[in-house]
């Protein structure tokens, strides 16, 4: 950690409001150089689902020491905390809603974040306090006091036998792509280099892994594993979502030959 802390955004504030802007002013007030990096500022209200694959996949592009803040779902109870942890040489603050165990298998040592009482905005001077600690070098045991075990959350882990793989659809991109909680030491780990078929709805299933979308011809179904290492439903130039009927939360799974 040092003086120039680069600090990522994650929250489901919008654009529209002052939310925001309010969030990195406070950053900026509290660490004059931090290099604040929005990842997303547009999750959609309370889900910790979407946040935690929006900051999977973004983290591993960031250099090592990044302090990673998500603000999603902070419902203000009166035993609401927020809590940081480090994993993977990279630090994430975020309330203590399950989203970090999404992330990450617990348990995890986490540190409950001080937040000043009255407080009108928590996340706010919660993650402000995180940034200026992280500016000023210090180490994470010093920020706040150990938090024990966070609230836990396995929505995104598939269910495996010895030859078939259930998962769900997770998020379908901007481009129509559709991400599955399949993850490929996942894959490898049950496939054991076994031929497989990947059935989705009632479209034919898909019986090879590519490594890039042009693998196929234009206007043909694939899929790969993404830099963030999930399965994903694609079509080469096209919008696989919209051409198989994928939405949110279906099942798909693949079936390997015994």
């Amino acid at each position: 950690m040092n003086a120039h802390p680069v600090v990522s955004l994650t929250t489901d504030f919008g654009l529209q409001d002052y939310y925001a802007g309010a969030l990195r002013g406070a950053l900026l007030k509290a660490c004059p150089r931090a290099k604040l990096v929005d990842l997303s500022h547009a999750v959609k209200p309370f889900d910790i689902v979407q946040a935690a694959l929006v900051v999977q996949n973004a983290y591993p592009f960031f250099p090592q020491g990044s302090l990673h803040l998500i603000g999603v779902h902070c419902a203000y109870a009166p035993d609401f905390r927020f809590v940081v942890v480090q994993a993977h040489e990279h630090y994430f603050a975020a309330p203590d809603n399950g989203v970090l165990t999404l992330m990450f298998e617990p348990p995890l040592e986490a540190r409950a974040l001080p937040v000043p009482t009255p407080c009108s905005f928590p996340v706010i001077e919660a993650f402000a306090q995180a940034v200026k600690h992280i500016g000023e070098g210090l180490p994470l045991a010093a920020l706040g006091t150990p938090a024990g075990s966070l609230v836990e959350r396995i929505g995104l882990r598939p269910v495996t036998t010895r030859s078939r793989i259930r998962g769900t659809v997770l998020h379908i991109d901007h481009f129509g792509n559709v991400q599955v909680n399949i993850r490929e030491e996942t894959f490898r780990r049950v496939g054991q280099g076994r031929p497989f078929a990947l059935f989705f709805k009632r479209h034919d299933p898909i019986t090879a892994l590519s490594r890039h979308y042009t693998d196929v011809p234009v206007g043909e179904p694939l899929c790969l594993f993404n830099s963030a290492g999930f399965l994903e439903i694609a079509v080469n130039m096209g919008r696989a979502a919209t051409l198989f009927g994928l939405k949110e939360e279906d099942f798909v799974e693949i079936i390997f030959d015994d």
